[in-house]
């Protein structure tokens, strides 16, 4: 099981100056520029911080990183539905007005902005831009690159950008350097994510479709610029020596490569010959199981190839089967509850895992914004969800628990308490099929990608155990280009969901969640989640100006979502596995997110 690791963030800057802005509630907020901004208090680093916390300021600089991606890719413009772009190019090639230090749970630091100000309500938001910040082919960035960038990528760009575009009620030029967003919704995140954009080359776009795919590479002000590609097959990214970022404080002992080569593979074991033959030197295993018994390579014997495990302490997200509640049968809880209990995670995770990784209970596993979703909700979690009452499903109050097998392949206990379910929704067995009333078969589609190998080997082990109570699954596997089509308008039965959750959730779960993106082609709400109390819990966590309340937030919409029996859930990693040449190192100095965006490649070096 591959993760995408893009679309990520940097930081630093300096500034002064006091002015005045209305809040949301009347009367004036004083604000200053700052060399920073973080979701809740304080960003941790000063303005005169060295570097990232995890980052090597003194990282020997050169070499290469060749990895791999199972898959492949049609386009070079990652900011749009259409067409697959590879791994990295929107990382490697293109910069942000803020970047995100993975040390804290969101606190950002200017990087192509020197300071960010705001008001204490953050109605506004005003970045002003470094004098030496430069494109790829030395062009300024300005202003109006940063007014067009967000324009067309919240108008014409992925929708998962709109959302953010559309709260902003003016943007300006205030100055030669200086931009202005004033926000139109009462979101605390929103300078934040502002601060996130990519910030494109307005020229490069003149005359051109933005929503259309395209083979030419973005121009970009970050560290690479795409050196050699061929579709499908691989993309290099080579270190732009005159990058005009190179010496700022958030950068030292980041981007150290000369280098960085994405192979890509259409079969996963081809994937891992190739790591085994020399043709790639490093290597993200997602398989516990493989990383105990698959790596019995000379090169490791020898000392060539280092396994490093890289612990963490970020949610484990949710990953799983989920089932699209816009069908009719998936749209009681009982049948969705019913398909849980028929899942037999221990048996699946001691087949393809071994048994050696936990199972995820909660969107927010492994984390202090799980709460106890299995125990019954109380205090101000209990306060936030009783106005919901009547619309919340079992567990959601009294504590919900996913179902645990003895592990063997009967699982008996389980099936028969689905079997009950079933019959309670009016799926009975007639001549040993389950049907409803009017002799409809419960059937249905698993859709997955070709190559997800452990996704593909739970859903045949889950599809056999359906037999038995008479329901009718059958898998579909399509290449990457299908799948996207398919899941983008959601027709699909069931498929496979991947959700990277942060330690600081926002705007984004309206993407994941919300009911509006319910029916909104291309958004990641998979299952269809249409509910008053997801949206109304998510706009809570956006207004909080305590992390307090936004944790107590966070947990009563994991109690939600999870009593809302919306995936199967499978397992999460409580661990990274890379395996990698000895010549490539990082610090032995660990951001709180681990392996995640911002660790490989970004603050990796190469020394022989």
């Amino acid at each position: 099981m591959n993760r995408d690791f893009f679309a990520i963030l940097r930081s630093f800057g300096l500034g002064l100056a006091l002015i005045t802005a209305p809040g949301f509630g009347g009367g004036f907020a004083q604000a200053e520029p700052t060399h920073g901004i973080a979701m809740y208090g304080e960003p941790a680093l000063p303005p005169d911080f060295v570097s990232l916390p995890y980052a090597n300021p003194d990282a020997p600089k050169g070499g290469r990183l060749v990895m791999g991606e199972n898959g492949s890719f049609d386009s070079l413009h990652p900011f749009i539905v259409k067409g697959r772009a590879p791994t990295g190019i929107s990382l490697f090639t293109t910069e942000t007005l803020l970047g995100r230090s993975f040390d804290e749970p969101f606190s950002l630091y200017g990087i192509l902005a020197e300071s960010v100000e705001t008001d204490s309500a953050r109605t506004y938001v005003e970045f002003t831009l470094r004098e030496a910040a430069r494109f790829s082919d030395g062009s300024p960035v300005t202003v109006e690159d940063v007014l067009w960038s967000f324009e067309a990528l919240g108008t014409l760009g992925n929708p998962r950008y709109a959302p953010v575009y559309q709260a902003v009620a003016k943007a300006e030029k205030t100055g030669d350097r200086k931009v202005k967003f004033t926000f139109g919704a009462e979101n605390r995140e929103l300078p934040l994510l502002l601060g996130m954009r990519p910030v494109l080359q307005k020229a490069q776009w003149e005359g051109r479709d933005f929503s259309a795919t395209t083979m030419v590479p973005p121009i970009g002000s970050g560290p690479y610029v795409v050196d050699r590609v061929e579709a499908g097959r691989f993309v290099s990214y080579k270190k732009n020596p005159d990058w005009w970022g190179k010496d700022l404080p958030f950068y030292r002992g980041q981007h150290n490569l000369d280098e960085v080569r994405v192979e890509y593979f259409g079969n996963p074991d081809v994937h891992f010959e190739a790591f085994k033959s020399g043709e790639l030197n490093s290597y993200r295993e997602t398989n516990p199981e493989k990383w105990a018994t698959h790596y019995t390579l000379p090169a490791i014997a020898s000392g060539a190839v280092v396994k490093s495990e890289i612990p963490h302490q970020r949610p484990s997200g949710m990953d799983g089967f989920a089932f699209n509640t816009r069908k009719p049968i998936f749209a009681d809880w009982r049948v969705r509850e019913a398909l849980i209990l028929v899942f037999n995670f221990e048996l699946i995770n001691q087949t393809i895992n071994g048994g050696a990784v936990p199972r995820i209970t909660s969107y927010y596993s492994n984390s202090e914004l799980a709460g106890d979703v299995a125990n019954p909700a109380q205090g101000k979690v209990l306060a936030l969800l009783e106005p919901y009452k009547a619309e919340l499903l079992p567990g959601a109050l009294e504590g919900y628990a996913l179902p645990v097998s003895d592990g063997k392949a009967a699982n008996r206990g389980n099936l028969r308490k689905a079997s009950a379910l079933l019959d309670e929704a009016g799926w009975t067995v007639q001549d040993g099929v389950r049907k409803d009333a009017a002799g409809k078969p419960l059937a249905f589609e698993i859709l997955l990608v070709n190559g997800a190998d452990g996704y593909i080997a739970a859903a045949n082990i889950y599809i056999q155990a359906l037999k038995q109570l008479g329901v009718d699954a059958k898998l579909t596997t399509v290449d990457q280009a299908q799948y996207t089509e398919r899941t983008n308008v959601y027709d699909f039965d069931m498929t496979q969901l991947i959700v990277a959750l942060s330690l600081s959730p926002g705007t984004e779960q309206l993407r994941y969640w919300g009911s509006a993106n319910g029916a909104a082609p291309g958004s990641r709400n998979f299952a269809g989640v249409n509910a008053p109390v997801v949206d109304a819990l998510v706009q809570t966590q956006l207004s909080s100006t305590d992390r307090a309340d936004f944790v107590t937030a966070v947990q009563a919409l994991d109690r939600v979502l999870t009593s809302g029996r919306y995936v199967v859930p499978l397992w999460y990693q409580n661990i990274g596995r890379i395996a990698h040449a000895k010549q490539l190192h990082f610090p032995e100095k660990l951001p709180i997110y681990g392996d995640w965006p911002g660790f490989q490649p970004e603050v990796w070096w190469y020394q022989e």
